[in-house]
């Protein structure tokens, strides 16, 4: 017995003559196509990380709809409910409110030109450019805005409390 015999074991000697073995040899790789695609279909079967990652998108795309369709919910009907105010309130109420509004915007800017006007230079500055910088990072702004407000609230209260 020969090297050749030992290796060839089981495997069918090729015989270009034979008529059968172009066809054999299709239906071969046409087997290792379709054994492939199984391979493949049963690894993504297997593949727990990547079902939950599309799962999670579609619930998170899901999610996404639900709160945009209840966000307009929620705007119309507040739109239904101010218009129904609107439309009940008396209209003397109505323009002493917008009076009052008027009042106070204009001693809210009142009050911020006092504080612009009493604070040092060098505290404006810093106070420009921590504007500046909340302005690149709109998290920061409220924190801000918050913590103006409660400046002029201590200048407005310190100045009356001089008088």
């Amino acid at each position: 017995m020969n090297d050749d015999s030992r290796t060839n074991i089981g495997t069918p000697a090729p015989n270009p003559v034979s008529p059968g073995s172009a066809e054999l040899r299709d239906q071969v790789e046409r087997t290792r196509d379709e054994l492939g695609k199984t391979v493949e279909a049963l690894a993504a079967k297997a593949d727990i990380k990547a079902q939950a990652k599309e799962k999670t998108a579609a619930v998170k795309g899901h999610a996404a709809e639900k709160a945009a369709l209840v966000s307009d919910q929620i705007r119309e009907t507040a739109g239904h409910a101010a218009q129904l105010v609107k439309d009940v309130t008396p209209r003397p109420l109505l323009e002493k409110t917008a009076q009052a509004a008027v009042h106070v915007r204009e001693s809210a800017a009142k009050a911020g030109q006092y504080a612009t006007d009493t604070t040092p230079d060098p505290l404006l500055e810093k106070a420009g450019r921590a504007v500046t910088a909340a302005r690149a990072n709109r998290t920061t702004t409220t924190l801000l805005v918050v913590g103006a407000a409660v400046a002029v609230f201590l200048l407005v209260r310190r100045s009356r409390g001089r008088r």
